[in-house]
């Protein structure tokens, strides 16, 4: 039996980066990442035993320790997932400077590599609503992820095979739809495991896996296309698909018997830190984040989520982030423009990417370590801003690099902390997160079905149409960002009201109100 609150000695108060500590008189020192088990009990929740005996010097220690557990056994093998996901998705940029368009007698004159380029993101718009609400109801992604990234391998190794653009269509939306599954069912996998003011540093280190391919993916292209042409026969492009494809399966196999499911499901943890792994999620949201299938329903959840307004600004948001961000797809032609070789130009794709991956990774820890999340979206979006509008200014070799060091990084500073806030924002029942996470990224994702049609060569060196359409929709997500933090504002003033607030976790005014759950803005 769990202990009554006259049992729990007094201990300090601390609070989440997303709640303020109010007190009479002078504020008490926090213990830093513990959530405070008196909070948890004014909201009416009770910890197990196990966990409520634990004093708060002890339940820190355990807490670091199970954290660092979890992420030793969870980021390092989904990171690498990520990294092959982006690189097969991808992997078609650099096959057009390895030779695909020609040995394909694709249309010079035409937009046939652009569709080829944009049908991908037809299928992977389709299955991330349905994938996502599958994984929720099943609880194994152990399982589904790794199988999933097996038969896209498959896919992916496939394409060396085509021999005209009608089977490299094929190749391309099957591919979509299959690794559809993956980033919206990670994105939902973290959240399962860890607490909000934990996740957004989570989802930036997941989201270095594709800027980190960005970086290696030039330097394997570059590598297999001055080395491979013509190899057994086949074109530096075919070797491209055929090796990460074959890569891309193997690291799955590895996956299968590393990945645990949810904390209630795993085995790998002592039943101590089983325990704290429930509970602290519990604390963290109001309730139990995975109990069994039986407790999930699909369509429930999709209902809930669609019926919540905070979906479309967010869906607004993000929109506009992935819309600016497509220049990804494109960014070896983008650099080709610049007037080097084409193993140069996929060497000097390699530098923005690194930068972003530093600078997202700062931006991202300084937004959990504060739990600020409008400024860390929007001052780099303001960046990416410029850096479009220098492109599209001037064809000057030192400033156009510039511009190019700049776009990638400002996008996605701001992009990680952006999906940190949808789980953020909707944090509860998890069905109804798993629903928004996987509508916000299939749509956010059909801007690449227009996208890939503004970077047609004749449109070179400048990309106006491009870069206009990417300053148009990067300040789109600004005002969205802008909306959704005073609608968080105000919904936190009802909280402190005691005002009821559909999916938060709700208080009476005065003290419970102070240490209650409160939406990070």
């Amino acid at each position: 039996m769990s202990k009554t609150s006259n049992e729990i000695p007094d201990i300090e108060r601390e609070t989440s980066n997303e709640e303020a500590s109010v007190s009479k008189g002078d504020a008490t020192a926090p213990i830093p990442s513990v959530a405070d088990l008196g909070q948890a009990q004014m909201r009416g929740l009770r910890a197990p035993e196990i966990i409520a005996r634990l004093t708060p010097e002890q339940r820190l220690e355990l807490e670091a320790r199970l954290t660092k557990k979890i992420d030793w056994r969870l980021l390092p093998m989904i990171i690498l997932m990520y990294i092959l996901n982006y690189i097969d998705r991808n992997n078609i940029a650099a096959a057009k400077l390895a030779g695909l368009p020609e040995d394909l007698h694709l249309n010079p004159d035409s937009s046939e590599f652009q569709t080829a380029v944009s049908i991908l993101f037809v299928g992977y718009l389709l299955m991330q609503i349905p994938s996502n609400l599958f994984l929720n109801k099943i609880g194994k992604p152990a399982l589904y992820l790794p199988g999933c990234m097996i038969v896209w391998g498959i896919i992916s190794a496939a394409t060396a095979g085509v021999t005209n653009f009608g089977g490299l269509i094929a190749v391309r939306f099957w591919l979509g739809f299959v690794e559809a599954a993956y980033f919206p069912g990670c994105l939902y996998y973290l959240s399962c495991w860890y607490t909000r003011k934990e996740l957004g540093l989570r989802i930036a280190m997941l989201y270095s896996g594709a800027l980190i391919s960005g970086a290696f993916s030039g330097l394997i292209s570059a590598g297999i296309t001055q080395n491979m042409n013509g190899t057994r026969g086949l074109g530096a492009w075919q070797w491209l698909f055929l090796i990460e494809g074959v890569i891309t399966v193997g690291l799955a196999i590895v996956a299968i018997f590393i990945l645990p499911d949810f904390p209630r499901t795993t085995t790998w943890l002592s039943e101590e830190e089983k325990a704290l792994a429930i509970w602290r999620l519990e604390e963290d949201i109001g309730e139990d984040d995975w109990i069994d299938s039986e407790h999930q329903t699909l369509w429930h959840g999709a209902k809930l989520a669609f019926a919540d307004v905070k979906t479309y600004v967010l869906l607004v948001l993000l929109f506009g982030i992935v819309a600016s961000g497509s220049v990804t797809n494109f960014f070896p032609a983008v650099v080709k423009t610049l007037g080097y070789s084409n193993v140069v130009t996929l060497l000097l794709t390699c530098p923005p990417y690194v930068l972003t991956v530093i600078t997202t990774f700062i931006n991202a820890w300084h937004a959990d370590r504060t739990g600020e999340r409008f400024w860390h979206i929007t001052l780099p979006l303001c960046v990416a801003l410029a850096a479009f509008i220098l492109a599209a200014a001037t064809t000057s070799l030192a400033p156009r690099y510039v511009a190019m060091m700049l776009m990638v990084p400002g996008i996605y500073c701001g992009f990680v902390v952006a999906l940190a806030w949808i789980s953020n924002t909707l944090p509860r029942p998890p069905a109804k997160r798993a629903a928004a996470l996987a509508f916000i990224n299939a749509v956010s994702n059909a801007s690449s079905i227009y996208a890939s049609y503004m970077y047609e060569d004749r449109m070179a060196p400048r990309y106006v149409v491009a870069m206009s359409v990417n300053c148009g929709t990067t300040f789109m997500a600004i005002v969205a960002t802008g909306v959704l933090r005073v609608m968080l504002v105000r919904l936190n003033k009802k909280l402190d009201q005691g005002i009821h607030v559909e999916g938060a976790i709700n208080a009476l005014p005065g003290e419970a109100a102070q240490h209650g759950f409160r939406f990070k803005i």
